[in-house]
């Protein structure tokens, strides 16, 4: 198992002949057989009846991502095989149409901030009981709206400034600014650490999110200190498995919804291996000395690798506890997550990181970054670099659960 470490990511289609083209036509029948309403370009026409959607196109690839600016410059979705492929992230489309809250309208890439829970929450108000009913998110990163600061053929940024309160009735006055980038095919090598077969379908994207202490009081202990979430929220199936490697047999939390039966989680010294089927509602969680920085995923029935990496500096840093509890530590929580819906929130699962507590003196700034690549092929093409990431093979993650 190998660390990797940040900044870059890619895509692929199929040529060839022979044995290549055999492979090629199997690729082909997985992508015909895609519904109409999954293919990436009907999400991209969905979207953009309601909101201005921006489509970042690889030049060298069939790749690309569709990006809303307004809504905290999301990645809504992406595709690996054009606007007949796949789109690969989950959109609430009831949501969507009904304009209701944005924050569960979906997304791979979606711009948050911490902490959820524990007195210094951003999500409660002051002397507000700790249950659903009382859960907003910000309204500053739920209906407010990023503004475009700069765009190419290849990238995107916007950015936002706002003021939220605490729990703690504390004002952070907070310039938020998000780059979203699609990485070239070719530079994908550099982030899994071997080359791509040409039969191998793939797209990849990072954001680069900042947040600036734009006020005049210091953000520490005391007053409080947010943090970067970045969550990706993609399509579950009965074949979708989390893969989580573990580092210094590190304690996975299971905590936030309650007990996962064992048939859902199954945990060793060096990975964790999370049904993502969206029939159980259930999440995990590993603290930044139990883990590296990259997770991911397979959809056996899709031949789908998901790949998620992000920023995991060294060092003793605090992470934001998200624990719905004003009595709880307010530090001491996790740096990924990752969560199973169940039928009633929707046909998805998460994987989610987060940046340290922001501990900044008024014009200081931190920032985090979040890199999804998607790779669908021939198992015997992918199996390789799953072996390389996560020192497992396919094999291993289909028999798990």
């Amino acid at each position: 198992m190998k660390h990797y470490v940040l900044y870059g990511a890619l895509l692929l289609t199929a040529c060839g002949t022979g044995k290549q083209q055999r492979e090629r036509k199997k690729d082909a029948a997985v992508i015909s057989a895609i519904p109409r309403e999954t293919h990436f370009g009907a999400d991209v026409a969905f979207l953009q009846k309601y909101v201005k959607t921006i489509v970042l196109q690889d030049s060298t690839s069939k790749a690309a991502i569709a990006i809303v600016p307004a809504w905290q410059g999301r990645v809504m979705t992406s595709t690996a095989a054009g606007d007949t492929g796949r789109s690969l992230g989950w959109l609430n489309h009831e949501l969507i149409e009904n304009g209701q809250h944005m924050n569960a309208y979906g997304g791979e890439d979606r711009f948050s901030l911490g902490p959820e829970g524990s007195r210094n929450s951003f999500y409660f108000a002051p002397g507000d009981t700790f249950d659903v009913p009382h859960w907003q998110t910000p309204p500053p990163i739920d209906t407010g709206s990023f503004n475009v600061t700069a765009q190419s053929r290849h990238a995107v940024t916007v950015e936002k400034d706002m003021q939220l309160i605490n729990y703690k009735g504390h004002t952070f006055h907070i310039k938020a600014t998000r780059t979203i980038t699609l990485i070239a095919r070719r530079d994908i090598r550099n982030y899994i650490g071997t080359d791509l077969h040409k039969s191998v379908h793939a797209v990849a994207f990072h954001s680069a999110s900042s947040i600036t202490n734009a006020g005049t009081q210091r953000w520490d202990t005391a007053y409080g200190m947010p943090s970067i979430r970045i969550l990706g929220m993609f399509t579950a199936s009965e074949r979708n498995t989390v893969v989580v490697p573990i580092r210094n047999k590190g304690k996975v939390n299971t905590d936030y919804f309650g007990e996962i039966p064992a048939e859902r989680l199954k945990v060793n010294e060096k990975i964790a291996y999370f049904r993502a089927d969206a029939r159980y509602r259930s999440k995990i969680g590993l603290q930044p000395n139990s883990c590296y920085n990259y997770l991911g995923s397979y959809d056996a029935a899709q031949r789908l690798l998901t790949i998620v990496q992000f920023t995991l500096p060294t060092g003793r840093n605090l992470y934001a506890n998200s624990s719905w509890n004003p009595a709880a530590a307010p530090f001491g929580g996790d740096v990924i997550t990752a969560a199973n819906s169940d039928a009633q929130t929707g046909s998805f699962f998460e994987l989610e990181s987060s940046s340290p507590a922001a501990g900044l003196r008024p014009g200081g700034h931190i920032e985090h970054y979040h890199r999804t690549i998607h790779l669908q092929g021939d198992e015997k093409r992918l199996d390789p670099i799953v072996r390389k990431l996560f020192g497992v093979t396919l094999n291993e993650i289909k028999k798990a659960l």
